[in-house]
């Protein structure tokens, strides 16, 4: 495992503990080179999602790409690094459940947006105004003024 810091090849395991309901292994770590510390995930491989564009394009599904676009959505707020890997884990086992091969992206635009709107409103905001793309300042108004009726969000 190269070191995020340094690239250096050798570490040790400084902590190990079960994670996504014994689905995955996260392990802390601590480069013998320049002692920093980081996080890997280990998890059991199974059959690879891939993601139905709206475009109908297909990509396989990246956790990396889903945990980022989280991340800036939540940047400068106050949701923890610990939060938003809970919601991406959570978001991961709904899609595979549901969804054994293929899932359409806006499934995971939906799931991202209502798990957001439970954490913190302002990075539900953000998120909604990428991933509905909004034309107009009335649309963007439209969804902050809906926001307090479960029948809209229900809806979307």
């Amino acid at each position: 495992m190269k070191c995020p810091f340094c690239a250096f090849e050798q570490d040790k395991v400084v902590d190990s503990r079960s994670s996504r309901e014994g689905m995955a292994v996260r392990r802390r770590r601590e480069c013998l080179k320049c002692e920093k510390r980081f996080t890997t995930y280990e998890y059991i491989e199974t059959a690879p999602l891939t993601i139905v564009k709206n475009d109908r394009r297909r990509e396989p599904f990246d956790r990396l790409k889903l945990l980022q676009g989280i991340e800036t959505a939540c940047k400068k707020r106050p949701i923890s690094r610990k939060q938003i890997e809970g919601i991406v884990d959570k978001i991961i086992d709904t899609i595979e459940h549901q969804f054994k091969i293929e899932v359409p992206s806006n499934e995971i635009g939906k799931l991202v947006m209502e798990e957001l709107y439970k954490v913190d409103e302002v990075a539900y905001v953000r998120f909604a105004s990428v991933y509905r793309k909004f034309n107009d300042k009335g649309e963007f108004v439209s969804e902050i003024k809906g926001m307090g009726s479960a029948e809209q969000r229900a809806a979307k």
